[in-house]
């Protein structure tokens, strides 16, 4: 049995567990460069007779 199981975790908190203290251990100057690759955004684009809409942004994000 995995240890992650084990321990009463699922597959995708353990992930994000280890993602979580990889990222805390890493220095300062790298740590800036992955906390950008986090970031998302959801766009969106009606489609009328095969041609797409005007693109809107459903989640803005806030630049750091």
């Amino acid at each position: 049995m995995s240890h992650w199981r084990a321990a009463g975790l699922t597959y995708l908190q353990y992930v994000n567990i280890a993602a979580r203290a990889t990222r805390q251990a890493l220095k300062a100057d790298l740590k800036v460069v992955a906390l950008r690759r986090e970031e998302q955004t959801l766009k969106v684009a009606k489609w009328a007779q095969g041609k797409q809409g005007e693109l809107k942004e459903v989640v803005p994000t806030t630049s750091a």
